[in-house]
């Protein structure tokens, strides 16, 4: 092979690709009678591997690897299983001076402690009780059936009111029976009792911004260090390279076990650290977009861009989201900043996971991101119909129904902001058909662990009002959300008021501002209750989570969208249902359809079980700040 000289990143065209890309498996290969360690380094002159004689001990040996086709490899014989190794690469720049550089391997799939080292592992000795056995959940039956959570795995059981016994752990997300200290419900048997589907959980590959060696830290995690591995931050011990793994699948184990899949955050748009990352020390430059002036693109706003177009880091992409899904029987993937990356990289993505499982979710930001790549190359949410069955978060609606999130002031329809009903009742009966292939493409949502909570929103724009009005405004708003077209997305603590005590983005913060207080739980439960019911109500009428724009245009009319209020009217050949959103602060009179209706949903309440009815001849009174659902047998 002609090795490439430095500078590095003027060489990484296509034609770079053409010539170097490979696609023998890299990484540690292992089997009992040998494990093949492989690393694509193209500008290399030189690769050693280095063994140390234990996990934490002192260099053992180093081997020169063997340069094959495009890649550099080396066999050890025998059971290698927690041998731990880096890599040393060799540079000969331009001036003929040779630089080292040591590194992981970026296709570690264990470490030691902080991710500083890679570990040869057996993976069936990672494996749970009864995780062979159970194989991968049945395929999800229905997409439109869909109700995501998102949290933290730390947030949900690291205050005392969890009753958790491994507080910020995974495992605390495997214990059942605990409560809080008013004994209602918390951790895993409180989300199997909410009745959503999925539980989205913010990373827990390993990153670098948290030292692992101490509970005091706090990040979300959305700085990658080796991304096929499980930070060591969630385990019981993490100078243990096999508990983590262990552990995190106890944890999928026992969430799958509750009815519950799991969506992984997975941040491959950028990385921590590019100087000391695995990418750029195999391939300086190669993993990372550059201006033409030669310095780092920064469309992400934290320093990098990885470039998803070039074929190993599409293919690296691509390989470790299925290691994910099969190895650790993931349920579905949120990309964060996916308009950084590619379309044809998310489209691979989708065609991986659909070999394994079809109905794995794949949702992502596609926000219009400033990244060198042509604007319809872009995986953002102007090019979603380029990308079927990928989700993309719908910023229009939140925005619309509680004001922008970088303005404390802004308010939205649900706390007095005119002129955005029309908004409301549009993206609520799913948006744009011309720029999505279908509703299932867009996740509704209001808050998320970015910005602030919603309660803590809607303060902040109206400080003066009191706490029964803020209440009422945020059960509309989130009602808004599990009564559109889409797939409806809920932050972990929206259902009883979570506020993050007005910060904006808690990131580093400590756990009395991020951990979830459960007991909220108890304090709002009749909100906890309103919420359960509506997602009740949304699995039980397929009007309300339709499949296709051709349905809902067929189905659906706003009958008012002004002054604060919004009629919605569902309809096909057996029943009618009427949405009503009164934002006014006062009793309003609806204008809906004559009939004989059901009363399902009725200002805080949800009554899916002998519902009470009504006779309407033209008008319906609604109660302030609140909304009505009815239904009307045909």
């Amino acid at each position: 092979m002609t090795q490439p000289k430095a500078p590095y990143y003027i060489h990484y065209t296509p034609e770079f690709d053409e010539k170097y890309a490979t696609e023998v498996p890299l990484g540690a290969l292992y089997t009992k009678e040998q494990t093949t360690f492989r690393v694509w380094a193209p500008t290399a002159a030189k690769v050693e591997l280095v063994v140390f004689e234990d996990l934490y001990g002192y260099e053992k040996d180093r081997y020169e690897m063997e340069l094959k086709d495009n890649y550099y490899e080396q066999i050890i014989s025998g059971d290698c299983h927690l041998l731990t190794y880096v890599y040393e690469i060799t540079y000969q720049e331009e001036d003929q001076s040779l630089t080292q550089e040591v590194t992981m391997d970026p296709y570690s799939k264990a470490v030691t402690v902080n991710g500083q080292r890679s570990v040869v592992v057996d993976l069936s000795k990672t494996n749970p009780a009864g995780w062979d056995e159970e194989g991968r959940m049945e395929p999800f039956e229905d997409v439109s059936k869909a109700v995501i959570y998102e949290g933290s795995i730390r947030d949900f059981t690291m205050s005392p009111e969890s009753g958790s016994s491994y507080p910020g752990k995974f495992l605390g997300l495997t214990e059942k029976g605990t409560t809080n200290t008013v004994g209602d419900s918390t951790g895993l048997d409180y989300l199997k009792e909410l009745g959503i589907t999925h539980v989205e959980l913010l990373p827990f590959y390993d990153f670098d911004s948290v030292d692992e060696t101490t509970i005091d830290a706090y990040n979300w995690g959305y700085d990658p260090l080796n991304y096929n591995v499980p930070d060591g931050t969630f385990a019981v011990n993490p100078y243990d390279p096999v508990g983590r793994i262990k552990e995190a699948k106890q944890m999928i184990q026992s969430l799958h076990d509750a009815g519950l899949r799991v969506i992984m955050d997975v941040v491959y748009n950028h990385v921590y650290e590019v100087e000391s990352q695995s990418f750029h020390k195999i391939a300086p430059g190669y993993f990372f977009r550059h201006l033409k002036n030669g310095t780092l693109s920064n469309g992400t706003g934290v320093g990098n861009d990885t470039a998803s177009e070039r074929a190993m880091m599409r293919r690296y992409i691509v390989e470790s989201v299925v290691y994910w899904a099969k190895e650790y029987k993931i349920d579905g993937f949120r990309f964060d900043l996916m308009g950084i990356h590619d379309v044809e990289t998310m489209n691979q993505v989708r065609k991986a996971l659909d070999e394994i499982d079809p109905s794995i979710i794949i949702l992502g930001e596609g926000w219009i991101l400033n990244t060198p790549l042509a604007p319809f190359d872009k995986a953002n949410l102007e090019n979603a119909s380029q990308m079927p069955r990928i989700a993309h978060f719908n910023d229009k609606l939140r925005e619309a129904l509680k004001g922008s999130d970088f303005e404390k002031d802004s308010r939205g329809f649900v706390n007095g902001e005119w002129y955005q009903e029309v908004v409301v009742a549009e993206q609520m009966l799913g948006g744009n058909s011309k720029q999505f292939l279908s509703p299932l493409q867009l996740i509704q949502y209001i808050e998320s662990h970015d910005n602030q909570t919603l309660y803590d929103k809607l303060k902040s724009a109206d400080p003066d009002s009191s706490e029964s009005e803020l209440k009422r405004r945020h059960l509309l708003a989130t009602a808004s959300i599990l009564l559109s077209q889409g797939i409806p997305f809920i932050h972990a603590g929206q259902e009883f008021l979570r506020t993050k005590q007005g910060v904006r983005d808690s990131y580093n913060q400590p756990d009395i501002i991020n951990q979830l207080d459960w007991q909220m739980r108890s304090v709002h439960k009749d909100s906890v209750e309103f919420v359960k019911g509506l997602i009740a109500l949304r699995r039980q009428e397929p009007l309300l989570r339709q499949t296709s724009y051709e349905t809902i245009q067929q189905t659906s009319e706003i009958i008012r969208a002004a002054y604060e209020f919004v009629t919605l009217k569902l309809e096909n050949e057996t029943e009618r249902i009427v949405i009503v959103l009164n934002a006014q602060g006062n009793v309003l009179n609806a204008l809906i359809p004559a009939g004989e209706y059901q009363v399902l949903v009725k200002g805080s309440k949800v009554t899916l079980d002998d519902p009470t009815t009504i006779n309407v001849t033209d008008r319906v009174a609604v109660d302030p700040d609140a909304v009505l659902v009815l239904k009307e047998q045909l």
